[in-house]
């Protein structure tokens, strides 16, 4: 959820020094960028929000801040250099590498083989190994948020983005072989959020009206389930986030309820005697949409939310950005705010209804907290890792311990680096989970440019 590039609303602007707030690819990590730098919180097996790293004064108005699963690879860019993309290895405290861009980076996807950049008109696929620029998507429609998806999966990479900034097409490309699949049609509005399941074989769209919520398989591009949000007000959508096994879905928005739908398929019952009223109302309910028009037929045969989250009165006004993840196989919805609010649901998978709030923490620290302490008494530039637990379950108190500084060894070599910092993960990642139609080009017009570390640039030929 990068709230520079978002579209104004009330809560976008909550006077403290939040930038940027996401999940990382299995919801086990949180990354938040700020007025002063980053900081990462690892969201752990006893439901609560621990702070694991802190990086602050080192990199300032930090708007982008992505992590590759529970890896030592995070991508950052800052506002006071928007067109620059930084790649760290954060435990070494080393940059391994660094790009410009003709344009600025509006947003940064990332899964185990690819790195992907947007701009509002063109799209830079990396080879994540080793960094390289390995193909461009070029003269995409305006795309002045950065919307775009990337599948987790090993095998099925897929990258989807608006096709039109008129109408809500996505255009999905295969980031491994480097070549479009399929455009979907999926609303008449322009696209407002996109999401791949985990196994990258359905999406979820949703447009600027925000009433309907399309899922359809990959590649598809046959729908497979649409579901109402609400008849009376339009929202705009945050979110849209699969549980891991793809069964559940949520969709939260500028309104002050995330709904959470099921993805049931058709479920053949047997034949009763002695049927309930019910049945006969259902049964003709059905019957008579048959008759209707298409917009009166789809009102009635869309499915409603299976549980619903009524988001805290303290975060009412602000955005959000929701996940689902099991946690002791208990599925869970978290939710982060750009007031700096976290929260965490029970989500009911057998009843549904009104989901229960269980934890609640903060990752928001004021601008003028103090930056000189015992271990560094200038208050200079800083890396710090910590078990900082920031932990509330149904109050409003916040429980911090003492932040620890460690020193960082000199870089490394760009491709050792990245290497390492993919494989040095402690992720539970299950395993075998891991616009235009013309112009796509190799093409690699771009130069690592950090004067730094000139001596540690690889060859990108």
């Amino acid at each position: 959820m990068n709230l520079v590039n978002a579209a104004a609303s009330p809560g976008d602007n909550p006077g403290n020094d939040i930038l940027f707030v996401n999940f990382n690819q299995d919801c086990t990590s949180l990354a938040v960028g700020t007025k002063t730098g980053y900081r990462l919180y690892t969201i752990n097996s006893s439901e609560k929000l621990q702070e694991t790293y802190s990086c602050e004064k080192d990199l300032e108005d930090i708007c982008i801040v992505e992590r590759l699963f529970s890896s030592s690879l995070i991508a950052v860019v800052s506002m006071s250099n928007p067109r620059k993309l930084r790649v760290y290895h954060f435990k070494k405290g080393t940059e391994i590498c660094n790009y410009c861009y003709s344009n600025t980076v509006l947003s940064v996807r990332l899964n185990r083989n690819r790195l992907v950049v947007c701009l509002e008109e063109r799209i830079d696929i990396h080879n994540i190994s080793d960094m390289r620029v390995i193909h461009t998507i070029r003269d995409i429609p305006s795309n002045p948020r950065g919307l775009c998806a990337l599948s987790i999966d090993n095998e099925k990479s897929y990258l989807a983005y608006p096709g039109s900034s008129q109408v809500g097409e996505v255009q999905i490309f295969d980031t491994i072989n480097l070549r479009p699949i399929t455009m979907i049609p999926a609303h008449d509005s322009p696209l407002a959020a996109i999401a791949f399941d985990w196994h990258g074989t359905k999406l979820a769209t949703a447009s600027e009206k925000g009433t309907v919520i399309r899922v359809f398989s990959v590649p598809q591009g046959k729908r497979l389930f649409e579901f109402r949000r609400g008849l009376k007000r339009n929202a705009a959508i945050y979110s849209l986030s699969f549980s891991p096994d793809s069964l559940f879905l949520s969709a939260s928005s500028n309104l002050e309820t995330v709904h959470i739908f099921r993805l049931d398929g058709p479920k053949e019952k047997p034949q009763d005697d002695n049927q309930t009223w019910m049945s006969y109302l259902n049964k003709a309910v059905q019957t008579a949409a048959n008759y209707l028009p298409t917009q009166a037929s789809d009102v009635l045969t869309q499915d409603r939310a299976f549980a619903t989250v009524n988001v805290p009165q303290l975060s009412l006004n602000y955005r959000n950005i929701c996940a689902l993840a099991y946690i002791q196989k208990n599925l869970r919805l978290l939710m982060a705010c750009a007031d700096g609010c976290f929260y965490m649901f029970d989500v009911n998978t057998q009843e549904g209804g009104v989901c229960k709030l269980i934890t609640q923490a903060s990752f928001y620290t004021p601008t003028a907290a103090p930056f000189a302490t015992a271990n560094n008494p200038s208050g200079g530039a800083v890396a710090t890792t910590s078990g900082n637990m920031l932990v509330n379950t149904n109050t409003a108190g916040i429980t911090t311990t003492t932040t620890t500084t460690t020193t960082y060894p000199a870089a490394t070599s760009h491709q050792a680096a990245a290497t390492a910092a993919n494989q040095h993960e402690n992720s539970s990642f299950p395993p075998n989970l891991s616009s235009h139609p013309h112009a796509f080009l190799n093409h690699n017009p771009y130069e690592a440019n950090s004067a730094a570390n000139n001596s540690n640039q690889p060859s990108y030929s």
